[in-house]
C-alpha cells in the first residue's frame, strides 16, 4: 500500500492540545439575522501619555484642589468673622456710626484701623467692662507697600469729647470703643475707618495655635515682678521676668508677658512708652504668621477660630484684602511710631502731650520723613523709626 494515496495528512508538528491547524481558516457562519459577518476588529496598541499631557493634567488637578481648599477655608473663616462682628455689636452697638467711612477698597486705598487691647474676656458677663491695656493705630498704604504702626500711651492726657481732659485710656472706660474712636480721631486728626478690640486672653491662645512667634529682643530685659508663676514663698524672692537679647521663639504666654513689661530694671529708659514698641513687635510677628502658607493650609480646619480674640467691624472679604496688603508690605519698610510728651509737673502719672506729636502724625501719613525720638526731650519723647527693630535708646 505504499503507492496508494492516503485519505489524510500526517501532522508532524508534535502533540498539541486542541484542534489540528488547517490550511485555510474556517468560514464564519452567517449571523442569525441573515447579515453577512463583519470584518474582525483590529485592536490598536494604546498610546502612552506624553510628559506634557501628564504635567497639564497634574496642574489642572492641583488648581481644582487649590480652589476647593481656598473656598472651604474662606467659608470657615467667614463664620468666625461673623461671630467677631456680633461680639462688637453686643459690646458697642454705636461704634459703627463713629467710624469714618472709607472710600474705596482696602486693597487699593489707605486704611486706618484702631487696635484696642483689653485685659478681660469678650463674653456676655463682662461685655461692658472696658479696660484698655494698649492703644495702637495701624495705617496701611497699598500704593507704597508700607505699614505704619502708631502706639499711643495710655496715660497721655487728651480732651475726651463730653468729659474734658483726662487720660486717653479713660475714653474706653467711659464710653467704650465708640468714644475711644472719637477721642483718637479728634486728637490725632487721623480718620479711623475700622476698629479691632483684641482680647489678650484669647490672643495668647491664637499665638499657640499658629505655632508661636519669633521676636528679636533689642536688649536684655529684667522686668519688675508681676504675674509670678511660682509658689507664694518663692515669689517673695523672685526678681522678675528675664529676656535675653536677640531672636527667640515665644509661645503665647511668653509673648504676652513680653508685651506687658512696663519697667526694665536693666535700663531706666525703658518705660510704658517703649512697651508700645514691644507690642508692635508682637502684632507684626503675628501678622506675618497669619498671612503665611502654613496658616492657609489649616484654614478649612481652624479658620473659624483665628478671629476668636477679636471683636471687629471688618468683613471676611475685607480681612482677605488686609491680609494681601500685609503680605506685600515688607517688615524692612514698616514705620514704627509713638506719641508722647513730658511728665506732669504737678506729680500725676499723666503724660502731657508735646508739639512734636503733630510731626509724628505727618510721618505716619507719609507727609514728612520719619524722625527718631529726641533723647533731649526725655523718656516720653515721640518719634518714628523704620525697620523691624528699634533704635538704641
Amino acid at each position: 500500500m505504499a503507492g496508494v494515496e492516503k485519505p489524510y495528512r500526517v501532522y508532524r508538528g508534535g502533540r498539541v492540545k486542541g484542534r489540528v491547524p488547517l490550511e485555510h481558516p474556517p468560514e464564519r457562519a452567517p449571523r442569525r439575522d441573515g447579515r453577512e459577518p463583519g470584518k474582525p476588529k483590529i485592536r490598536r496598541p494604546r498610546r502612552r501619555w506624553s510628559w506634557k499631557r501628564r504635567i497639564l493634567v497634574t496642574l489642572l488637578a492641583l488648581i481644582v484642589l487649590f480652589v476647593i481648599w481656598a473656598l472651604s477655608g474662606f467659608l470657615s473663616f467667614r463664620s468666625g468673622v461673623a461671630a467677631a462682628n456680633k461680639r462688637l455689636d453686643r459690646m458697642a452697638p454705636n461704634v459703627r456710626a463713629a467710624l469714618t467711612h472709607q472710600n474705596g477698597a482696602i486693597l487699593s486705598h489707605p486704611t486706618t484701623i484702631l487696635l484696642l487691647g483689653t485685659d478681660h474676656m469678650n463674653n456676655d458677663q463682662r461685655v461692658y467692662d472696658f479696660h484698655s491695656d494698649s492703644i495702637m493705630v495701624l495705617r496701611t498704604d497699598p500704593s507704597k507697600h508700607r505699614l505704619a504702626y502708631l502706639s499711643i500711651p495710655r496715660d497721655l492726657r487728651v480732651e475726651i469729647p463730653g468729659h474734658g481732659p483726662n487720660k486717653i485710656n479713660t475714653a474706653m472706660q467711659l464710653g467704650g470703643p465708640a468714644l475711644a474712636v472719637r477721642t483718637i480721631e479728634n486728637f490725632t486728626g487721623l480718620p479711623i475707618n475700622h476698629v479691632m478690640v483684641i482680647n489678650f486672653h484669647d490672643f495668647r491662645k491664637l499665638i499657640d495655635n499658629i505655632g508661636g512667634i519669633t521676636i528679636d529682643v533689642p536688649e536684655a530685659i529684667l522686668s519688675n515682678p508681676f504675674d509670678c508663676p511660682y509658689t507664694v514663698q518663692r515669689c517673695k524672692t523672685w526678681k522678675g521676668w528675664r529676656f535675653a537679647k536677640g531672636k527667640q521663639h515665644m509661645n503665647g504666654w511668653r509673648a504676652q508677658i513680653y508685651s506687658r513689661i512696663r519697667e526694665n530694671q536693666l535700663n531706666p529708659a525703658d518705660t510704658d512708652i517703649t512697651r508700645g514698641e514691644r507690642q508692635q513687635q508682637v502684632i507684626r510677628a503675628v501678622e506675618s504668621k497669619l498671612v503665611g502658607f502654613s496658616t492657609f493650609l489649616g484654614l478649612p480646619f481652624n479658620g473659624s477660630t483665628l478671629v476668636n480674640p477679636l471683636a471687629t467691624d471688618l468683613s471676611a472679604w475685607q480681612f482677605v484684602q488686609l491680609g494681601w496688603v500685609l503680605k506685600r508690605a515688607p517688615g524692612s519698610k514698616a514705620l514704627h511710631c509713638r506719641l508722647g510728651g513730658s511728665s506732669d509737673s504737678s506729680g500725676t502719672s499723666d503724660i502731657i502731650p508735646s508739639e512734636e506729636n503733630r510731626s509724628v502724625i505727618g510721618e505716619v501719613t507719609g507727609a514728612t520723613a520719619p524722625q527718631p525720638p529726641n533723647r533731649a526731650l526725655g523718656f516720653f519723647a515721640p518719634g518714628c523709626f523704620v525697620g523691624s527693630s528699634s533704635p538704641s535708646r
